[in-house]
């Protein structure tokens, strides 16, 4: 389990990487949300991957991670995403705005020489 979530974090955070260098403002912008995710993805393991455990203490049993599941990560992603949605939002917004002020969507405003 743990090597699948660390190859998808892996993978997420390159291709974000990639495609924020990438000259066009759209492709900026999916970079910035699969950093995101990458992120969340991150924080959501570090709370320890355990399948079938109560999230909640319950009494008679020792409180520590082995038998539970940490909530506090699980609370940030969820925050993160509410965030993350407004952000990508904001931006597209000024994408739209900045394509109908400049004519283009390249991150400078100029389009390259052909």
């Amino acid at each position: 389990m743990e090597v699948v979530i660390a190859l998808a974090i892996g993978v997420l955070t390159s291709a974000g990487v990639w495609l924020l260098l990438r000259p066009r403002t759209f492709q900026v912008l999916m970079g910035l949300s699969l950093l995101s995710y990458a992120t969340n993805l991150f924080i959501f393991s570090v709370g320890s991957l355990s399948i079938d455990k109560e999230p909640i203490v319950q009494p008679g049993v020792p409180i520590d991670l082995v038998n539970y599941t940490d909530p506090m990560p699980q609370s940030l992603v969820l925050t993160a995403i509410v965030i993350g949605f407004a952000t990508t939002a904001l931006f597209l917004v000024l994408l739209l705005a900045l394509r109908g002020l400049t004519g283009s969507d390249h991150v400078d405003g100029e389009e390259e020489p052909p």
